[in-house]
């Protein structure tokens, strides 16, 4: 029976979050508030348009629909501007690798993005070819927890969404993932993602044999 893994981008491929986090901070401290990394676990796996509306939220700003289109551009360029020299070193520890053994097993690979700049960071890191499926931000319109992105990756690769696992790092992607009707891995600590069906710290701490065996569970519970 076919299988596929769909992996989020920020936090289990990459770890971009520090540069979403300078950017935003650029724009709260144009709007004249300060912004802290505590508050940025807020914006983790949510889309770029949602991320304002909370950042406006904890500033107690209230703008212009056109002024939110200008500080949304002006944070993707200076985040595209920031990860310029992004390159297959800032891959996380074990991604690649994970990847090639799950494709040696004939494992179908996606990629479940609330980025807009998927595309772009994958071909940068250099991994581009190795996904069967890409679903980013310009191709859904509901953000996660909503499970659109994850669907719509199963379909892409032609497959039951109970065949497919999820590696997130954001409880909102977790969410996305089990209203997906899919299991989930967690990338991250397990206090914050306790919803997850496993919990490990990177992709370097989990074989391609244990997260099969998650999916395994999933069909022995259904039968």
């Amino acid at each position: 029976m076919n299988k596929g893994f769909i992996f989020d981008l920020d936090g289990v491929i990459v770890d971009t979050a520090k540069y979403h986090y300078l950017a935003w901070k650029r724009v709260a401290n144009e709007l004249d508030f300060d912004f802290t990394l505590e508050q940025n676990e807020l914006l983790k796996g949510v889309s770029r348009e949602k991320s304002l509306e909370i950042l406006l939220d904890i500033g107690g700003m209230i703008i212009l629909d056109s002024e939110k289109k200008r500080l949304a551009s002006k944070k993707n360029d200076l985040y595209l501007n920031l990860i310029e020299s992004l390159d297959y070193k800032d891959l996380l520890p074990g991604t690649k690798s994970f990847i090639l053994d799950a494709k040696d097993e004939v494992i179908k690979i996606a990629l479940g993005s609330a980025s807009k700049n998927a595309a772009y960071i994958l071909k940068k890191l250099g991994i581009a070819h190795l996904f069967d499926a890409r679903i980013d931000g310009t191709m859904v319109s509901k953000a996660k927890p909503d499970p659109e992105v994850f669907l719509k990756g199963a379909k892409l690769l032609g497959l039951d969404p109970k065949n497919c696992l999820v590696f997130e790092d954001a409880k909102a992607g977790i969410d996305a993932a089990k209203n997906a009707g899919m299991k989930c891995v967690g990338i991250g600590k397990s206090n914050i993602l306790k919803s997850a069906d496993l919990v490990v710290s990177g992709l370097d701490k989990i074989t391609v044999t244990e997260a099969l065996s998650i999916l395994k569970k999933q069909h022995t519970q259904n039968e």
